[in-house]
């Protein structure tokens, strides 16, 4: 069977180590069962509650998008050769990555399987495919083969995700001498998405998309002279041949920020539930009260807890210097979900022309992966956003908020984030 690898990566495959303390307490990493919006489809469909249909060119792709509520508009291109099914991409055919807040599904033309990861509350990122040739859809959940890179010190041994801008061949091979970048929200737009398709405008702000490189860039090369705009990716190959036409640059910057949120997200609670069940053996060994928190362990929490709050309320975000626009609907279709509070305000809004939000503090709060964090971890987090959000930390790191900044987070998080602590509402 083939081993799928890498549904969110724009970079190279290395030789990285797995990272075994997963497989060990309290994670039980392949053991445990797995509780996401993925098992729960497996579960409707097991029961007969739901069928997918299958399409000769799109195979189960876009009935397992809207039975996982993935909007099209997410659509995002990558031709680099950087999975498994690394035979099926290249410039005239890209791999299409689709996701929602906690799901992201990788389709390739004439793929032998959908690629799936989702958040999990207990495990991380947990990894699926599904047969494209099946008469009957089949989701399996992957282990070693995804993790050998997904779960290797790159990222600290947790299950998550890589994105990476490389220097693409003209086969869309990344060109190993040139080197690589791992991408996120801090990333100047100066050194993303080589190795993708990016449709829409950054305003002038040029990027390495759209683009190939003949044998190894010089170092001049390497830096983009121009924007390479464009509203129309058919000049590279047959957008018929996807669900839709675009690769759109906001969708790629939410891509982005969503990612690496997620992982640090994985990694707070897979390290806090380590930390826990390593205290409990401790206080069990030396005939401690069962509940007595080490100074040790609170360290090992607020290890994974303060790169979570920093990375939330976007400490380091890359400034924008013009305006994006993006082609496919993606911003206003994202903008709309809200939640919004008593005055119409929402963490989904966009700014797109200093930075990627209005209001710079992550909607990933609203998900499961967030409000299902284990609770030292997440009273960790929720006592330091109300620092920072109330003035009380006006440390360098959250310097780029202004006065108004923090009062309107706080004021929209107090009308939508359920079960927050007393502070908050002081």
């Amino acid at each position: 069977m083939m081993r799928p690898l890498l549904i969110v990566l724009g970079g190279l495959v290395g030789p990285w180590t797995f990272a075994s303390d997963i497989e060990g307490p309290p994670i039980h990493y392949s053991r445990t069962t797995d509780d996401n919006r993925v098992s729960r489809l497996i579960a409707r469909l097991t029961s007969g509650e739901i069928n997918l249909i299958r399409e000769p060119r799109f195979g189960y792709l876009r009935s397992v998008l809207r039975e996982l509520g993935v909007p099209e508009s997410s659509q995002t291109l990558v031709f680099s050769k950087t999975s498994l099914q690394r035979q099926r991409i290249g410039p005239r055919a890209p791999r299409a990555i689709y996701f929602n807040d906690d799901v992201y599904v990788g389709f390739c033309q004439n793929g032998d399987v959908l690629e799936v990861a989702v958040a999990d509350r207990d495990l991380g990122t947990v990894f699926y495919t599904v047969d494209q040739t099946a008469e009957k859809a089949v989701f399996t959940r992957q282990g070693d083969a995804c993790l050998i890179c997904h779960a290797s010190s790159h990222n600290h041994g947790i299950p998550g995700h890589i994105l990476r801008s490389v220097y693409p061949d003209s086969s869309g091979e990344p060109i190993l001498g040139a080197g690589s970048k791992r991408i996120d929200q801090t990333s100047p737009l100066s050194e993303r998405w080589g190795g993708w398709y990016v449709s829409g405008s950054t305003g002038g702000q040029t990027h390495l998309g759209n683009r190939t490189f003949e044998g190894r860039p010089r170092f001049d090369e390497r830096r983009p002279i121009e924007e390479i705009q464009t509203d129309d990716l058919s000049r590279y190959f047959r957008t018929a041949h996807y669900l839709t036409p675009h690769s759109d640059v906001v969708a790629l910057m939410v891509l982005e920020h969503q990612a690496q949120g997620h992982n640090l997200l994985a990694r707070a609670a897979l390290e806090t539930r380590r930390a826990m069940y390593d205290n409990a053996e401790l206080n069990k060994a030396l005939g401690r009260p069962e509940h007595e928190m080490w100074e040790s362990t609170q360290s090992r929490i607020r290890s994974v807890g303060e790169p979570l709050v920093r990375y939330l309320l976007f400490s380091g975000e890359a400034e924008l210097r013009g305006e994006l626009h993006g082609t496919s609907g993606f911003a206003e279709e994202f903008a709309r979900r809200g939640p919004f509070d008593r005055q119409g305000r929402s963490l989904r809004q966009f700014d797109l022309h200093t930075r990627l939000f209005k209001y710079p503090c992550s909607y990933l709060v609203y998900t499961e992966a967030f409000q299902q964090l284990p609770k030292p971890v997440k009273d960790y987090v929720l006592q330091r956003l109300h620092d920072v959000l109330s003035g009380k930390d006006r440390s360098a790191e959250f310097s780029h908020l202004i006065g108004r900044d923090r009062r309107a987070i706080r004021e929209i998080l107090r009308d939508t984030l359920p079960n927050l602590p007393d502070a908050w509402r002081k």
